[in-house]
């Protein structure tokens, strides 16, 4: 297989601190279609989950309305991590600590997904919770510690360095 065969396909979780029409969460739900469009627009974006609204914000996952998820595909890790941290997407990184809870494990995984194929919100928590579980394996990881598509070598797993302004809660 070559390497075009091959997407990633990434999650991100989140319990937000109020409901979504409420004026905490108004800045994040006004930057919901600018930040999607930029992604969009990005370079090696391929798709994103979205609902009705055109964004992922309505699309529960469990019984918990306040839990949110966020998923994409893109043409490669490099291209994902340009966008989320190094473009204007990275303030709005900044900014979840004023509209997230704190987390208390991963709330975020990647994984490769054969080119075209479209991961459902049930695969991408059986996916986040297997690195919560297990830790980051080619079969779910995340850009501190990721693992190249199956048609490459296996490598021992680089850190991409995030901003640290982006990562974690201070």
């Amino acid at each position: 297989m070559a390497k075009s065969d091959w997407h990633l396909a990434q999650l991100n979780v989140g319990r937000i601190v109020a409901p979504t029409d409420s004026p905490v969460l108004a800045d994040f739900m006004n930057a919901l279609d600018r930040i999607n469009a930029l992604a969009e627009a990005s370079p090696g974006f391929v798709w994103r989950l979205q609902g009705d609204s055109g964004n992922a914000t309505e699309i529960l996952t469990t019984p918990d309305p306040y839990f949110l998820i966020n998923m994409s595909v893109w043409e490669s890790i490099e291209t994902l991590f340009e966008f989320v941290y190094r473009s204007a997407h990275t303030g709005f990184m900044v900014r979840r600590r004023e509209w997230f809870e704190r987390p208390t494990e991963a709330y975020q995984v990647l994984w490769w997904v054969p080119a075209g194929y479209r991961p459902s919100p049930q695969e991408a928590l059986a996916r986040l919770a297997h690195l919560q579980a297990h830790g980051a394996s080619p079969y779910a990881f995340t850009f501190k510690e990721h693992f190249p598509p199956p048609y490459e070598p296996l490598v021992p797993p680089s850190d991409m360095k995030p901003e640290p302004y982006c990562v974690g809660w201070a």
